[in-house]
């Protein structure tokens, strides 16, 4: 079709597994439950034996560990392994339209695509039709490659956000869903709710494509980072290492070109922003305090001041954090965190829910921050405005309700 030439967000052979428990195959998003090991063992546990997404994915709570390069080796043998056994059935040319059914009983509609890294920038004051919505911190994309560069398949937990106010692009295949081949339909574990997935083959997704053409017609900003951003730029990254190898021709349909997501409307009834809180360990919880104090004097210009609560053990208070007029507490925060850090050999997490913080801070010299959410509806015009937001200011709802791996695509090319 014509038309989707000229559109970003494009069909892929997209593969599903046939044949397996598919509660025991998708698992959650690798970046959650980092402070939280026990997590990823009781999955360990669940999935034992069976074919399961969690084998061809490295959990980063394990991204620093002695044997990491032993998991990475083993992920790339798995990956051989699950396509010399024909676990997949490959839908070519495809999209797939999904309904995931929160814990809260609400449902996020979305569309399984690849998106062209072509028409992706994450760095700072990039103008591209794709955009980081948050800071892209540099040194967490060569682990990553790492994983990425041999690896035959990729599975997406990239969130990518559309301003759809109209629910002109995935809102109408809801009604549209009984005339399409449902693929899945089952529980996910862990608490993450239900989710189903419909076959969109290319001859039904016209549809979307004069949707996207309308977007792409009178914006160049379209598409902007919900989850996953790390993940993107570590598909951007191997993806120019590649193109260095080849030529033009070879260029345009190569696989590593492209990267497999789910597109979401920023406006869909279930996304609520969440903060994600900061927890310091290894620290002297009331000399940062007093540190940071001593920072935010020290900044100069138009400023204001915005209050952000801390917790330590059976202590808890705010702190005035003074920024610059129009920006977050948040810049200031993490800008002096960073600095602190380097100089202090303490480490930093960032949690999803307070409950979570509440438990680590109870802790002997560990410190957290409780942040305020920020609006959904300021998301695109802040980030067209001033660019990336600081690395990990908000979060699509909590850590059980991020995207979980299911669907795969190949990545190489075909020998």
């Amino acid at each position: 079709m014509e038309k989707f030439k000229r559109i970003s967000f494009l069909p892929a052979d997209i593969l599903i597994p046939k044949g397996v428990d598919m509660e025991k195959w998708s698992v959650v998003a690798c970046d959650q439950f980092t402070s939280q090991p026990e997590y990823w063992h009781q999955v360990e546990k669940f999935v034992e034996g069976s074919p399961s997404a969690l084998n061809i994915i490295l959990p980063e709570v394990y991204l620093t560990s002695a044997n990491a390069p032993d998991k990475i080796t083993q992920i790339n043998n798995t990956m051989h392994k699950y396509l010399e056994d024909d676990l997949f059935e490959c839908y070519a040319s495809s999209f797939i339209y999904v309904e995931r059914t929160l814990s809260n009983g609400k449902v996020r509609n979305g569309l399984v695509g690849t998106v062209d890294l072509e028409a992706y920038d994450y760095t700072t004051g990039s103008k591209s039709r794709i955009r980081a919505t948050e800071e892209t911190v540099l040194e967490r994309i060569p682990p990553r490659v790492n994983i990425r560069r041999y690896a035959q398949l990729e599975l997406p937990h990239i969130l990518l956000l559309i301003d759809d106010a109209d629910k002109t692009v995935i809102e109408p295949f809801e009604s549209k869903k009984l005339d399409l081949k449902q693929l899945y339909n089952f529980e996910l574990m862990q608490g993450g709710g239900r989710i189903a997935g419909y076959h969109v083959p290319f001859e039904k997704a016209g549809s979307i494509a004069d949707a996207l053409l309308s977007f792409e017609n009178k914006s160049s900003f379209l598409y902007a980072m919900g989850d996953g951003n790390h993940s993107l730029a570590t598909a951007k990254e191997c993806w120019e290492q590649t193109k260095r190898t080849l030529n033009k021709n070879e260029q345009q349909n190569h696989p590593a070109r492209f990267a497999l997501v789910e597109l979401v409307n920023l406006h869909n009834t279930s996304f609520e922003f969440e903060p994600i809180h900061r927890v310091i360990f290894d620290c002297n919880p009331q000399n940062l305090l007093a540190d940071l104090s001593e920072y935010c004097n020290k900044i100069n210009g138009e400023t204001c001041n915005r209050s952000v609560e801390y917790i330590h053990q059976n202590t808890a208070g705010n702190i005035d954090i003074k920024c610059p007029k129009g920006s977050l507490a948040l810049s200031t925060l993490q800008n002096f965190l960073d600095e602190y850090i380097e100089k202090n050999n303490c480490s930093i997490d960032y949690i999803h829910g307070v409950d979570v913080v509440e438990s680590l801070a109870s802790k002997n010299n560990v410190l957290g921050f409780i942040l305020p959410a920020i609006n959904k509806n300021e998301l695109f015009t802040a980030v067209a405005a001033s660019g990336a937001l600081p690395r990990k200011t908000f979060s699509i709802g909590h850590a059980n309700e991020k995207r979980y791996y299911l669907e795969c695509r190949k990545i190489t090319a075909a020998n």
